[in-house]
């Protein structure tokens, strides 16, 4: 089976699920478990926190290097930082292949 035909039929079965009401819904203490079990997962590959790290090393010295050298247009500061980091870093982890670590849904397909 394909992984749309999946998806399609675990999202029918949630959806009749909450309808009917018998659908679980985490209480904080169960979620934030489940955050911590999947910050573990991801901390555990080195290859990729070093590869994130970088990256935030490069971000925050070209934003240090342009605040040293003033504002050079009237765009305020909260809506430059913004335009100046939103964008690049979106690029760099793309161009750099880093994908959702296993077991990690993949959210990009829209909802209906």
């Amino acid at each position: 089976m394909d992984r749309e035909r999946q998806r399609e039929i675990a999202r029918k079965g949630g959806r009749a699920a909450h309808q009917k009401g018998t659908a679980h819904e985490f209480t904080s203490d169960e979620a934030r478990a489940a955050g911590r079990k999947g910050g573990e997962r991801v901390s555990a590959d080195r290859d990729h926190m070093s590869r994130i790290g970088r990256l935030g090393g490069k971000h925050s010295a070209g934003r240090r290097a342009a605040k040293s050298q003033g504002p050079e247009d009237t765009t305020s500061g909260e809506d430059r930082d913004m335009s100046e980091t939103s964008e690049p870093m979106q690029e760099s982890t793309a161009s750099m292949g880093l994908q959702e670590p296993a077991g990690v849904p993949d959210d990009s397909a829209s909802e209906e």
